[in-house]
């Protein structure tokens, strides 16, 4: 069988069997620092499917981060078939200022496709674009929630997509939520050049959460192997389907005041159950926060002091409470005994 030709991205060459790391520069900041795209790319030896994983759109989004970063000592990935392009961290200016958005104040995630003559993020998202997302056959992105929230483990993909679905359902996380294209996003604009995207989130901005960062990387494998891109050694498949949400709401804080939550991201609950209170820091005004139906949260607050209309919980509506308990309790038995994350192995 013939060498698989090297793989051509920006001033680099990478040969079959190899991987390297390439800076694309983006920019040049006031000071003369100059920012660059930093992707790593592992080019199989074998041909295959070419797939992105990208983090850090958002610079606060730090879990991605830390996916990245222990998916690439992953040993799987050592005989994998086709190309893997790893970008850890795509808004490095809102990563060193630990800031959501780019110095021009604008949301990365609403400014796909770019453009080559635009904002500074117009120019960055090109860059993403037209270097990377446009040469893939399939993406992953990953989130966590924004500033002061968290958020369950979960995937979420467009209505109405087949295949998204059922990769969504091999990634494995405990919730899939059907959400539709935002104008701008990333996922959108991967989706009008023809690439799917599975958008995952987890976890709080600024903060790491070990649950969440080990359902991240078992999940990346997990699809990995399904594409035929890395072998089945060490790639667990998950014990119970993920719970399907085609709808959510949040819930908003009645009143102004102090918030005591008693019920967490994760959690299975009751319509009528009582989520959290609401007081006036007197004492004297109360209001208690009721499920309206019954749900999982796949989101919350975790400010304890609120506005009125602030949103509170994330609710996604399930059709059985037994069932989604049962699949709670087995995805996260198997996170915690899966010997991927031997604690004497995570570095």
């Amino acid at each position: 069988m013939p060498a698989r030709v090297p793989f051509e991205f920006g001033d680099a060459s990478i040969a079959a069997g190899s991987r390297q790391t390439v800076d694309l520069p983006v920019s040049v900041l006031s000071d003369h620092t100059p920012i660059t795209l930093s992707a790593q790319v592992i080019h199989g030896k074998r041909p295959g499917k070419t797939v992105f994983v990208t983090a850090g759109v958002h610079g606060d989004e730090v879990i991605g981060v830390e996916i990245v970063r222990r998916l690439l000592g992953q040993p799987a990935l050592n005989s994998l078939r086709g190309t893997l392009i790893v970008v850890p961290i795509v808004n490095t200016y809102g990563f060193l200022i630990h800031s959501r958005y780019l110095p021009d104040r604008r949301d990365l995630n609403r400014c796909f496709p770019g453009s080559a003559s635009g904002s500074l993020a117009a120019r960055l998202a090109h860059l993403l674009m037209d270097q990377i997302v446009s040469r893939c056959d399939f993406g992953i992105d990953l989130h966590s929630a924004a500033a002061n929230r968290t958020n369950l483990p979960q995937v979420r993909i467009s209505p109405k997509n087949p295949e998204t679905l059922r990769l969504a359902r091999v990634f494995g996380a405990p919730v899939i939520l059907t959400s539709k294209l935002r104008d701008g996003s990333l996922r959108l604009a991967a989706k009008d050049a023809g690439v799917d995207v599975l958008l995952y989130e987890a976890g709080e901005g600024l903060r790491f959460d070990e649950f969440s960062v080990r359902a991240g990387v078992s999940g990346i494998l997990r699809v990995l192997h399904d594409l035929d891109m890395i072998p089945s050694k060490g790639v667990s498949r998950a014990r119970r389907r993920p719970l399907l949400c085609d709808t959510s709401t949040w819930l908003r804080s009645p009143q102004g005041g102090l918030l005591r939550t008693f019920k967490s991201e994760g959690d299975v609950v009751n319509r009528g159950d009582v989520l959290a209170m609401v007081s006036d820091p007197f004492g004297t005004v109360q209001t208690e926060v009721i499920a309206p139906n019954e749900g999982i949260i796949v989101g919350r607050a975790t400010l304890p002091v609120v506005n009125e209309g602030d949103a509170l919980f994330h609710l996604a509506a399930i059709s059985s409470v037994d069932h989604a308990e049962g699949t709670m309790d087995a995805l996260t038995a198997q996170l915690e005994q899966d010997p991927l994350f031997d604690e004497d192995e995570i570095i």
